[in-house]
């Protein structure tokens, strides 16, 4: 195997406990992907993952089939595993699909706030300030992880675990398309959104037009840097569309 196919030294930094281990080991995989660290066409097998790793090839060949399954690796009968590459109309597709389904998400927030539980904004504002911090000061392994973690917390007031499911998915998957980009650049503030701590604070005050407005403003935004960095035309998203009137709160709920 020629040595640029080979993993990169990335298995000798990551930790895998003993517990789960088919979930650890996927976990793992998937952050170094999410983070660029292993970056497209990597190929490997099962006992190179199983030697890396030090655990037996039966846990490792489970997550390799669990995140093949989720379209985050090519399963090659006989070959092995290999990072995929996303082209950019697919890239667009991942942030198209994200702006459709979190504007019907905060679109509808309103007749829901009376069910979210704001015992939770400390927490949600604490991974914002992280967030936004990492992006502000070019941590990109900070704020891969950040970013995840937030948009999680976030969409779970919803309260609908396909939705968050779906668009942690997505958030994957933009991150694998997205860091190789990013990785290593002086000027990581400029091509990442930081307005994690903005959006939190309009939530708290329940202003439902202005966190629906920064979310679509969001993704236009997204698309924009990606753009410039791999020399791509700037695209919109949603092309024509405009932030449409929530729907409102229910009497009493605000």
């Amino acid at each position: 195997m020629p040595p640029e196919a080979r993993p990169p030294s990335f298995a000798a930094r990551a930790s895998v406990k003993r517990s789960s281990l088919r979930e650890q080991v996927a976990g793992a995989l998937r952050d170094e992907m999410m983070a660029g660290r292993l970056p497209a066409g990597t190929h490997f097998t099962v006992k190179e993952i199983a030697e890396l790793y030090g655990v037996s090839a039966t846990p490792v060949r489970e997550a390799l089939v669990d995140l093949a399954a989720q379209e985050l690796l090519w399963m090659e009968h006989n070959r092995g595993f290999t990072v995929p590459k996303l082209t950019w109309s697919e890239f667009v597709d991942i942030v198209e699909a994200r702006t459709l389904v979190t504007d019907g998400m905060f679109r509808t927030l309103g007749s829901r706030l009376s069910v979210i539980d704001w015992s939770r904004m400390p927490s949600l504002q604490r991974r914002a300030d992280a967030a936004m911090r990492a992006a502000r000061t070019g941590q990109l392994d900070v704020l891969v992880g950040c970013d995840r973690r937030f948009w999680g917390e976030l969409a779970a007031l919803v309260g609908n675990r396909k939705l968050t499911g779906y668009l942690d998915w997505l958030r994957v998957q933009y991150w694998i398309f997205a860091a190789p980009y990013l990785r290593g650049r002086a000027d990581l503030g400029a091509h990442c959104w930081s307005g994690h701590l903005e959006l939190t604070e309009r939530l708290i005050a329940k202003d439902r037009a202005a966190v629906h407005r920064m979310m679509i403003a969001y993704n236009r935004e997204s698309l924009r840097q990606m753009a410039e960095l791999c020399g791509e035309a700037a695209v919109d998203p949603l092309p024509g569309f405009d932030v449409l009137p929530v729907v409102p709160a229910q009497r009493g709920s605000a």
